[in-house]
């Protein structure tokens, strides 16, 4: 059929919204390690199942002994990320050079055709003709890498590390020398591997790994994952970090303007002596720090991993999900039979510990932060910040139209923040209460909340004419009451004769 199109009488215009953006990660851990397993390019990786990080540590280095806390309580939490940490113990003098190879086929019968195989090398200012290589006799790549290494030794690099690595189907090679490595190239003469390698500027894939000519400290590392990766974790834990390391990182952590927690583990028998005051807890309580806590463990060095395990499992979407964290157990964990004189002290100072009581039963105690808040009320707190900015953006960035600074487009606003509020009340770490602080609005000192906050709107009239100009909208103040927790409960019976 022809005809005029309908178009010219009824045009339609379909406008596809944009995706909200995603809010800060209040789940996911992330453990600094410096095994070397993960380069100072890739930086992070992350893994739900304690296979996939045995796949790539083995079963021996500390990342895996970590994750194994993570990954063993019930129930199990999600994402774990895994960084590398460049540390004075580890790297006094820096990293090596390294070169990345892309993915590639792991079928051996290509290589053992090759009977001439070459390449050339060049390492910092030095270049390395590599030529003659027979792989006709090689069963697996791994015989490839061999080839290659004593190649490389044999042609004065005696420093050469070449490898293959069977999860991720690439070769990796490493100068073991302060010295950057370009991508490889072909000699002129032979059958050119480089290509083979994976290891050529335009290998898909591949990558050049820089040296560092120093160290990094611990603070520094973390601030770096703050920056590149700031969003992806909320708590962090480092492996074999010094109390200087830690005073250090709890000062940045406490700051940072992404929301974070830190993780201290400590086998201090200071922290469970009364007249002790050079532990890393009493120094941390000292400072009042709300982002971080310690767990006191004679057995584990990695106890504090499986408290965050427990404490990052909160579904805050869910209803009456919200917990505390004392009563919980930990798997996987030892533990400590404290008399009270000890208990007593670990409590001053404000640590946690897993601990035996004498009905047989263990239980996390108790819960809280060096600064002697709660663990669940902090955490809570952020996740009610970081949830009600991301909402009220999300209103600000989906809107199809502006929001005009009016009472109703203020109030447009005012919507988003009570969603949010109405969601920490059915996850229960908001609840109906009596206001004990200095009232604002219509809200006075007693008042009691009884949807569990209150929010007030000021009119656009009571902004001045400059705030106006620069369309900053009123501001919103929140009263919320915490639901708490009981941790303690006290029993009177009267008999009656």
């Amino acid at each position: 059929m022809t005809g005029l199109p309908v178009s010219s009488v009824v045009k339609v215009q379909v406008n596809l919204g944009p995706v909200s953006a995603q809010a800060q990660s209040l789940s996911n851990l992330l453990i600094l390690g410096s095994s070397g397993i993960i380069d100072t390019v890739q930086r992070v990786r992350s893994y739900s199942t304690l296979t996939a990080v045995a796949a790539d540590f083995g079963t021996s280095v500390p990342e895996y002994l970590a994750a194994v806390e993570w990954f063993n309580q019930t129930p199990q939490p999600g994402l774990l990320l895994i960084g590398q940490w460049v540390s004075p113990a580890a790297y006094p003098s820096g990293t090596f050079g390294a070169l990345k190879g892309s993915t590639i086929s792991s079928n051996v019968s290509a290589w053992q055709a090759i009977t001439t195989g070459s390449f050339v090398a060049t390492v910092g200012s030095t270049v390395y003709d590599i030529s003659g290589l027979n792989f006709s006799t090689v069963t697996n790549l791994n015989g490839v890498a061999s080839i290659i290494q004593a190649a490389l030794i044999a042609a004065g690099l005696s420093t050469a590390i070449f490898t293959w690595n069977s999860v991720y189907s690439q070769f990796t090679f490493n100068a073991g020398i302060q010295s950057n490595i370009a991508f490889l190239t072909a000699l002129g003469s032979g059958v050119d591997i480089s290509g083979l390698l994976g290891m050529k500027s335009t290998s898909s894939g591949a990558y050049q790994i820089p040296f560092l000519a120093t160290s990094e400290s611990a603070v520094s590392c973390v601030a770096l994952f703050d920056s590149l990766f700031g969003q992806k974790w909320y708590s962090a834990f480092i492996i074999a970090g010094t109390d200087s390391d830690h005073l250090a990182v709890a000062a940045f952590i406490e700051g940072t303007n992404t929301k974070h927690a830190y993780a201290v583990n400590s086998q201090e028998a200071g922290i469970i002596t009364s007249t002790d005051t050079s532990n890393i807890a009493y120094q941390l309580k000292q400072l009042g720090y709300t982002k971080t806590s310690v767990q006191y463990s004679s057995n584990s060095l990695y106890a504090a991993v499986a408290y965050q395990a427990k404490a990052l499992i909160v579904d805050w979407t869910a209803n009456n999900s919200t917990i505390t964290l004392a009563f919980k157990q930990e798997a996987g964990i030892i533990p400590e039979n404290l008399t009270e004189t000890q208990y007593s002290a670990l409590v001053a100072n404000n640590a946690n510990v897993f601990v035996e009581y004498d009905n047989n039963t263990a239980i996390i105690q108790t819960g809280v932060q060096s600064s002697g808040d709660y663990t669940d009320t902090i955490y809570g707190a952020d996740w009610l910040a970081i949830t009600i900015q991301n909402n009220v953006y999300n209103t600000l960035y989906t809107s199809p139209t502006k929001i005009p600074q009016t009472d109703p487009g203020n109030h447009i606003l005012y919507s988003s923040i009570v969603q949010v509020l109405d969601q920490g009340v059915d996850n229960s770490f908001l609840a109906p209460g009596t206001w004990t602080q200095t009232g604002f609005g219509t809200l006075s000192q007693g008042d009691y909340l009884p949807k569990g906050y209150y929010v007030y709107q000021p009119p656009v009239s009571s902004q001045s004419d400059s705030t106006r100009a620069t369309r900053v909208s009123v501001t919103f103040q929140v009263a919320a009451k915490l639901s708490g927790a009981i941790q303690a409960v006290d029993v009177i019976v009267n008999l009656n004769r």
